[in-house]
């Protein structure tokens, strides 16, 4: 998996970011090779992970999106990073469009656990 795509997850999970996700495009699309998906609960939290990625990806790998769509609404906002395409929704957005059901047949990259997940795990144990 590219390391700009775990950047990008953490980066999302760094502001809260809830259910991501990371879908294995590659052999099924011919535009990108993967998708990060996840969402907030506020347009202010989408406007707050999109910064955040945008900020990290630039600073940590040089990387910048060549388009983004929806940053004004931020109810689903779409970075394009060629390789991988991010996609940051409202909940409600998330719920309605089901873009993991539209790309059913792609496989869920597998992704290190959040920190939260991991300290949750070692206090049930």
């Amino acid at each position: 998996m590219d390391d700009a795509v775990l950047l990008c997850v953490e980066a999302a999970r760094d502001r809260k970011a809830e259910d991501v996700i990371a879908l294995d495009l590659r052999g099924l699309s011919d535009v990108t090779d993967a998708f990060v998906i996840c969402h907030g609960n506020s347009d202010r939290q989408v406007a707050a992970i999109v910064e955040n990625i945008e900020r990290r990806l630039h600073v940590e790998a040089g990387k910048k999106p060549t388009h983004i769509e929806g940053l004004r609404r931020s109810e689903w906002v779409l970075l394009d990073y060629i390789d991988f395409v991010v996609h940051v929704f409202l909940r409600e957005k998330r719920d309605f469009y089901r873009l993991e059901r539209l790309w059913g047949d792609a496989p869920a990259l597998a992704l290190p656990p959040a920190v939260d997940d991991a300290a949750g795990a070692v206090e049930s144990v």
